[in-house]
């Protein structure tokens, strides 16, 4: 057609990315570069701020939902609602929403809730990850979601030390560098796995049915100084490199789209402010090609008090290797300093123009271009049958049997589901929150029935015979006390509460609610297998271990419960080896597996099986 104008390089998708990402970025104003930079929360995502600043990207921080129990579609109203004001802008570039779906796509009601990483790392299992991360990529793209804050791949130790008092030891797949390298395999499930022949370190995502995934918090933030979240990780940098940087080399060879930065320091210095870890060792020693993003908030934690003399923590993170900075509210701050940086020159441009490259390089890459708007065709994967047969897997595997009989020729396990009368008692038993942790529906999680699943009393009495009294009760009663001889056995569930992050930091492990105090009252009347739901060893008194018949750790499974009964009645045997060393008393931690004082209750790779050998 005569006069017909040629579309641009950058909106031709079968140009090559990289001249697609040259052509647009030649075309871009330093306010359309900055604002790809700029990350901001879903509530002060107007569409104005959208379109008028460039905005680059759009996240929710944990219980920040559209509302009260809002499903997968109406996400993908408000985040299509954000895409459609982001194209509007003069390049039409789209924004990448991103989300901490860490254990499925956790904070939208119905969808499937997996156990989170500790448990999936007892299960040694990096298949069924890279089947879980699948399974999460189709739930979270059904909500609209392009990016998913996953896999956390911390080495949850102190110079290969477990020390089990971090608040975010249950994010980590293990003590052991080997063992979080291999379940890295997540980032597979997530954005695809890459053909032989891609290069490593460049972004891959294989379609639209796929996120991008983000390997965190680079780097050392499972090594701090007593397990201090956000803490200092004192080691040489043969140490960093030998326990803690093992794992993004997995991630990287399988084309991980994004980096975020740790709150943590090495020796002292603030990863969000370390040119050497973030630029010539990720970037140029490793070969990063996609964007490091920065964690929330973490410019503002640069300074003392945070957020004081924030322009000097813009330049000095930014300069660093900061590509996209999680602002994540004062955006409009952000910009004016960043402007003012480059047209100061304290920034350079080049660095400018590095970062934004990166950023389009992900988003072509992802096929935001092409796909920027949510496919409701995939809604029907949220919480489907398929997703959560797949959840109940991974809870089975994961279960670590501690203790099976107080004689070992006579053990407890597995129970008769044809008992006359049992008991199920404790403060776990019956509670869908507690069962899924932190990072669930909000940031710190929530007690009680908080989604679609199955607690373990759900899963009990599914399992049990027709004939078979399940009594229970989430304190054991006088009554049923003083008649516990009409009970075959009891299983009692004892636990954390949820945590997250700093708040999970503890000095002291104990079972929360008087939980030791409730098994020691059950199992000296009546025959006790204990459940205990955590998200990281904690202090088993002598009484508990010598009372009860039975113990499990069950660490934080999700919404799947059956997976629980599926094996205490044998209908599976017993297949999770722990993922870190279980120490005796707090005054032990933390434990080093690899010197000859190596004295644990129970060892790195400690699992039974409850058939006989």
């Amino acid at each position: 057609m005569v006069g017909r104008e040629e579309p641009c390089v950058y909106q031709t998708p079968d140009a090559p990315v990289e001249a697609r990402v040259k052509d647009l970025l030649s075309r871009m104003t330093l306010p359309e570069k900055i604002g790809q930079m700029t990350q901001i929360e879903r509530t002060v995502a107007s569409p104005a701020a959208i379109r008028d600043f460039f905005i680059g990207s759009v996240l929710n921080s944990g219980g920040s939902a559209p509302f009260e129990d809002a499903k997968s579609s109406d996400w993908a109203d408000m985040i299509d609602g954000f895409q459609r004001s982001a194209l509007a802008s003069r390049l039409g570039i789209p924004l990448i929403y991103g989300t901490d779906a860490v254990h499925g796509n956790n904070n939208v009601y119905g969808a499937t809730v997996f156990p989170h990483n500790i448990a999936l790392g007892a299960t040694r299992d990096a298949d069924l990850v890279r089947r879980i991360g699948a399974a999460t990529a189709l739930e979270v793209r059904a909500s609209g979601v392009h990016w998913a804050f996953a896999p956390c791949v911390a080495v949850s130790l102190l110079l290969v030390l477990g020390d089990p008092r971090w608040g975010r030891s249950y994010e980590c797949y293990g003590e052991d560098p080997g063992l979080v390298s291999e379940m890295t395999s997540l980032v597979s499930g997530l954005q695809g796995e890459p053909p032989e022949e891609h290069p490593n370190g460049y972004p891959f995502v294989a379609g639209s049915n796929k996120v991008v995934a983000c390997a965190k918090h680079f780097v050392g933030d499972g090594g701090t100084d007593k397990g201090v979240n956000e803490g200092n990780t004192i080691a040489s940098y043969e140490d960093l490199e030998k326990i803690h940087i093992p794992p993004y080399l997995k991630c990287l060879a399988q084309g991980v789209s994004t980096v975020m930065a740790s709150y943590s320091s090495w020796n002292g210095s603030n990863l969000h402010s370390s040119y050497f870890l973030l630029t010539e060792v990720l970037k140029e020693k490793l070969g990063f090609k996609g964007f490091v993003v920065s964690d929330w908030e973490g410019l503002d934690r640069l300074s003392d008090p945070w957020g004081s003399n924030y322009r000097n923590c813009v330049k000095t993170a930014v300069n660093a290797g900061i590509d996209m900075v999680m602002v994540p509210f004062k955006y409009e701050q952000f910009i004016q300093d960043m402007t003012d940086l480059v047209e100061s020159g304290e920034i350079p441009m080049a660095r400018v123009n590095d970062a934004v490259e990166r950023i389009l390089r992900v988003k072509f890459v992802a096929g935001l271009f092409e796909h920027p708007f949510s496919d409701r065709s995939l809604l029907g994967t949220v919480g489907c049958k398929e997703h959560r047969e797949l959840g109940r897997e991974a809870v089975r595997k994961s279960l670590v049997l501690l203790k099976n009989g107080k004689n070992a020729d006579k053990p407890f396990l597995p129970l008769d589901r044809n008992a006359k009368r049992i008991l199920v008692t404790g403060t776990h038993a019956d509670d869908l929150g507690y069962q899924c942790g932190g990072w669930t529906k909000t940031w710190f999680g929530l007690s009680g029935r908080i989604t679609i699943g199955r607690t373990l009393l759900d899963a009990i009495k599914a399992a049990v015979g027709d004939n078979t009294e399940v009594v229970y009760e989430k304190t054991p009663s006088k009554e049923t006390l003083a008649s516990s001889e009409g009970f075959s056995y009891a299983i009692v569930a004892v636990g954390e509460s949820p945590y997250a992050e700093t708040k999970g930091d503890s000095s002291e492990l104990i079972i929360p609610f008087n939980g030791s105090d409730i098994v020691t009252t059950v199992a000296e009347r009546i025959p006790t297998l204990v459940m205990l739901i955590s998200g990281r060893p904690v202090v088993l008194e002598p009484t508990v271990l010598e009372k009860t018949e039975a113990l499990v750790a069950a660490w934080l499974p999700g919404t799947e419960g059956q997976g629980m009964a599926d094996v205490i009645f044998e209908d599976y045997d017993f297949e999770g080896k722990l993922p870190v060393s279980w120490f005796k008393t707090v005054e032990h931690l933390p434990v080093n597996a690899r010197t000859n004082s190596y004295d644990p209750l129970f060892p790195l790779g400690f699992g039974l099986s409850s058939k006989p050998v």
